[in-house]
């Protein structure tokens, strides 16, 4: 018998219902409060269950819910599935502060089910080559690692997007949308974040793009810009570099396919030859019933897969509810900083024991 599964929110949430039901799930319910976004989804979910009131699911025999709502509203909705015994993955931001983190850990630790966040970036090709090389030693240990999620826009797009009021866009924290950095940064590292410290790119653009610097437990320094800057990278808007004490490895700044390779440099007073060695690693592809997945779905495919092995097999959630509340924190903590002139700020400790 097949997964069951709802899906929450329908901007986001059809394209994620697509996916799980090419990965092998069932979409049986899913939920928009807008009428236009339910009347599209009935070609989409053919049987499915369409309701604009996010509690009729709880009702519903589920084996998981996917969470493609507001941005900044997905704890309440995590921790009333996960009470229920319905597995929860939650896509962006686990959290909007430390007292909901809080709850949110304690709901899934009490659960018989389990919650996973639906961080694609961590599963992106370019960021699992860079994890690979950093698992395996190759870089030492690692020094400084610097993250990007950017969109190059024209000034009157971003205006409409984040100046709209009635959007989550228009009412969330320049630093809070940091996740897809951040994430990727603690998966490859292992680390916790300690502390931050946020900057605005530009005075005359206080809520475009934001760069934090955030210290990590392992006492390596990360660097992470998101927002609204030109130059935007082809690797869904995400580059990576890692630099150890031995190494550097970082995603290709280039168009097109090679954005997804990595270019690893190894220094030459490291090796027995004394040569410098650089080379390009190009990730294998992803295929999905006999069929290559494009780039830029190779990571929402693997999220979808690696949710259905923890619900069906019992595998450990990809990205657990631990460092995704602490990932969202260090947006929550880098928006305090911004508001006292970039100061440090602490990130509440939420690592295990």
């Amino acid at each position: 018998m097949r997964m069951r599964v709802g899906v929450i929110g329908l901007r986001m949430g059809l394209f994620l219902a697509g996916w799980c039901r090419r990965v092998g799930m069932e979409v049986v319910a899913a939920c928009d409060r807008d009428a236009a976004r339910r009347e599209a989804a009935w070609e989409e979910l053919p049987g499915a269950v369409l309701t604009d009131q996010w509690e009729d699911l709880l009702d519903l025999r589920l084996d998981g819910v996917v969470l493609a709502n507001d941005f900044d509203a997905h704890a309440s909705l995590a921790i009333a599935f996960l009470k229920r015994g319905v597995h929860v993955l939650s896509e962006c931001a686990a959290c909007v502060d430390a007292d909901e983190g809080r709850l949110l850990v304690a709901a899934a630790e009490r659960s018989t089910a389990t919650y996973s966040f639906a961080e694609n970036y961590v599963c992106h090709p370019h960021v699992r080559l860079v994890r690979q090389a950093v698992e395996a030693g190759e870089l030492g240990r690692v020094s400084l690692i610097e993250a990007d999620y950017l969109h190059g826009m024209s000034p009157e797009d971003v205006a409409a997007l984040i100046g709209d009021p009635d959007s989550w866009r228009g009412r969330i924290s320049a630093a809070a949308y940091c996740t897809h950095t951040v994430s990727p940064v603690l998966a490859v590292t292992g680390a916790w974040p300690v502390e931050v410290a946020a900057f605005q790119v530009h005075e005359a653009d206080l809520d475009r793009a934001v760069v934090m610097a955030v210290r990590l437990s392992t006492g390596a320094l990360a660097v992470t810009r998101h927002g609204f800057l030109q130059g935007e990278p082809d690797s869904h808007w995400s580059w990576l570099s890692v630099r150890g004490t031995r190494a550097l490895a970082e995603s290709v700044r280039a168009p097109g396919e090679r954005a997804w390779s990595v270019r690893v440099r190894v220094e030459g007073w490291t090796r027995s030859d004394g040569v410098t060695h650089e080379e390009e690693r190009v990730p294998p592809l992803l295929t999905l019933d006999g069929w290559p997945v494009e780039r830029q779905a190779e990571g929402t495919v693997r999220v979808l897969q690696g949710f259905r092995a923890t619900v069906e097999r019992g595998e450990p959630p990809l990205v657990p509810v631990r460092p995704a509340v602490a990932a969202s924190l260090v947006g929550v903590a880098g928006a305090e900083s911004l508001k006292n002139g970039s100061r440090p700020v602490r990130v509440p400790d939420f690592s295990p024991g």
